[in-house]
């Protein structure tokens, strides 16, 4: 499997989070909304210009900035 963050995964790809690399108050932001290593998430879709990105995870969609993507790592096919 190949590790990309999230920020470089297509629309309707697929795959597993395998790391959430950074701390603080955005660190447990981002924990807290269910992204966390081992969800299975699926990219929705994104903004005209590619930022927001919209993903699906445990069930639900959810939004996040680029800026915040940048810190998720994914394993995907």
């Amino acid at each position: 499997m190949k590790t990309i963050i999230l920020r470089e995964m297509e629309q309707k790809q697929s795959g597993t989070i395998s790391a959430v690399k950074v701390g603080g108050d955005l660190g447990r932001r981002i924990r807290e909304m269910g992204i966390v290593p081992g969800t299975a998430i699926t990219i929705i879709g994104r903004a005209p210009l590619y930022d927001p990105v919209s993903i699906r995870v445990m069930g639900f969609n959810l939004t996040l900035r680029n800026s915040e993507a940048d810190y998720i790592e994914v394993e995907v096919d």
